[in-house]
Order: C-alpha cells, then sequence, then structure tokens
C-alpha cells in the first residue's frame, strides 16, 4: 500500500512538472515575475516569482488563447494548442525609458504619517478577488520635496468562531496570501504611468494584526507634483514559505444557462470606510485588456453593497519623509 501510494505521488509530481509553463526574459533569459496571464474573458491567473504558472486543458477546457502582461514588456498574445513550456517576453525600452532616476537626497527631512483608517467589521469590508486592483489617491499638499518609506495598508482578520468574532482575543482564521503593489502617477485624475517598473509584493498572513507596514524605502518612490496612487492587487494563496500556490482563482456553478464562473475570495478582507469626505479609491478589471479605471462610488455602475452605506474609500496611510529648503 506504502509502495502504491508513493508511485502515485511520483506521478503527481511528474505531472504537476510537465503541465507547468514558463516566462522568461529574450535578453537575459530570467523569469519574469508575477506577469499576468488572462484568460481573454474577464478571467486569468499569475505566475509566481519564477515566472511559473500551471496551464492544462483538463483545468481550462473553454480557453484557446492566453495574453500575458508584466511591467515593462511587450503584450503578448497566444494559442492555448500546443502551448509551448517556455514563453519568451520582450522588453519595451520606451516605457523603461520614461522611469526617471532621482539621485539620493542628503539633507534633513522631518517624517510624517497619513495614518489608515482600521476597521473589524466583516460588514464593511471588500472581498479581495485576484480580478480587481483598488488603487488609492494621495494628493501633494505642498511644494515640499517628498519621499515615500512605506504604506500602511489596513486588513481586517475572521474569528474562527463567528460567535466571538467581536472578541479581540478570539483565535484568527488562518491564511497565508500575497500582494502586487503599484505606485501610479496622477494622469488627469486616473492613475497613469507607474513610477516603478519593479515588482512589489508582500505576504500578510493572520499573524500581522489588523496593519501591515511595506517598506518601499529602497524604490526612491518621490511623490509627484499632481499626487499619485498605491494600488494593491490580490496574487493569491501562499505556501509556508511565502511560495505561491497554483490553486484555481474561481468557482463554477452549474445553472440551467450554463456554467458560471465566479472569483474566488481570498482573505484577508480589506475594510473600507465612510470617514474621508473625497473619493479617493478606484478600482479597475485586471484581465480585460485597456480596462479603464472607475471611480469608486455611486453612480458608477459598480454593483457593491459597500457604496450602499456611503463606505467608499480603501483607508490606505503612508509614511514619508518631508525635505526641509536648502
Amino acid at each position: 500500500m506504502k509502495y502504491a501510494f508513493c508511485n502515485l505521488l511520483l506521478l503527481i509530481i511528474i505531472h504537476s512538472g510537465y503541465s507547468q509553463t514558463k516566462i522568461i526574459d529574450e535578453d537575459t533569459h530570467y523569469p519574469v515575475s508575477y506577469a499576468t496571464v488572462s484568460f481573454g474573458n474577464g478571467q486569468g491567473l499569475f505566475a509566481d516569482d519564477d515566472g511559473s504558472f500551471i496551464f492544462t486543458k483538463k483545468r481550462y477546457p473553454d480557453i484557446d488563447s492566453l495574453f500575458i502582461s508584466a511591467l515593462g514588456y511587450k503584450d503578448l498574445a497566444l494559442a492555448t494548442a500546443n502551448l509551448s513550456k517556455t514563453i519568451i517576453m520582450q522588453a519595451e525600452a520606451d516605457k523603461l525609458d520614461e522611469v526617471v532616476v532621482i539621485a539620493k537626497v542628503d539633507r534633513k527631512f522631518k517624517k510624517e504619517t497619513i495614518k489608515p483608517y482600521l476597521d473589524d467589521d466583516y460588514y464593511k469590508c471588500w472581498l479581495p478577488t485576484i480580478e480587481s486592483e483598488i488603487a488609492v489617491f494621495f494628493p501633494n499638499e505642498n511644494e515640499k520635496l517628498k519621499k515615500i518609506t512605506s504604506v500602511l495598508f489596513p486588513i481586517t482578520l475572521e474569528s474562527k468562531d463567528w460567535k466571538k468574532r467581536k472578541r479581540a482575543n478570539a483565535d484568527k482564521r488562518k491564511f497565508s496570501t500575497l500582494f502586487k503593489v503599484k505606485f501610479y502617477k496622477n494622469e488627469n485624475g486616473l492613475p497613469g504611468n507607474v513610477m516603478t517598473y519593479t515588482n512589489i509584493v508582500f505576504r500578510v498572513t493572520e499573524k500581522n494584526g489588523d496593519e501591515f507596514e511595506l517598506d518601499v524605502s529602497e524604490h526612491d518612490l518621490f511623490i509627484p507634483d499632481t499626487g499619485f496612487f498605491v494600488s494593491i492587487q490580490v496574487l493569491g494563496y501562499t505556501d509556508q514559505n511565502g511560495k505561491l500556490l497554483p490553486n484555481k482563482k474561481y468557482k463554477e456553478i452549474k445553472g440551467k444557462n450554463g456554467t458560471v464562473k465566479i472569483p474566488t475570495n481570498f482573505r484577508p478582507l480589506l475594510p473600507f470606510t465612510d470617514e474621508i469626505e473625497t473619493h479617493n479609491t478606484y478600482i479597475k478589471r485586471v484581465f480585460i485588456n485597456g480596462n479603464n479605471w472607475v471611480q469608486f462610488k455611486n453612480g458608477n455602475g459598480i454593483e457593491s453593497s459597500l457604496l450602499k452605506t456611503n463606505l467608499n474609500n480603501y483607508g490606505v496611510g503612508i509614511n514619508y519623509n518631508a525635505y526641509k529648503d536648502e
């Protein structure tokens, strides 16, 4: 029995190896980490840190084309029939040239904080799915040079026992989830060009409490005159080492009119607030090519129970250095 189980495990491992596809850079042959793999029907998945993802016709029988995109690379469209085990992407030099490298600033500064809005009420939370990216706008209030040092993401934990959900010391549901973060310039009130082409990701677990602080000081992100957007996008669950798991990102529910695909919700929950007067939050569906950002507010065609109770904003906070004039 033990011998049969070992053989079965070996077959599973071999099958997984053969079903894996890897995305690499044309020049360096380095992996293209966390590339977006769209199915052309509003669904998709992400490559992991090694540029690998699992796609088989058995797992996705109705998908005949893949559309692959990544920061700093030319978009790619491929047929799923006889899909190669290695996909090569070309760097888009014109886009890379747009990022301006700012020299290190060596002068006195004052540390400033915009506090996040925290809430542990489950009913006031956004349920993250990999199809949606959430961006929050931060205006630039004055002409001082400012460098972003960290971002403060509010999160809400869930109690294992629903009846004990209001108790601060209740045991929390375990999770290990990977998120991707982007910084955008403000372009006519919407997220525009990215401020860095570096992949910025973080893993959060229930041990992080109600706030995750992401250190971005090494990326030299200086706040533009017209302000900026910071976005968050869930990539999926990970193993205990932070490796992205190849779990299916949507559920299939069979009904009278055929099969309906519903995106899987991932933990942790993201608390929204009604304490911000302006509408600073925007959303985008990431697996639809050329999809536009939409301000998260009533009247913009968004179906959300949060908007019905005026929960218009995801209250992200930041820490930054405000440099003194020379």
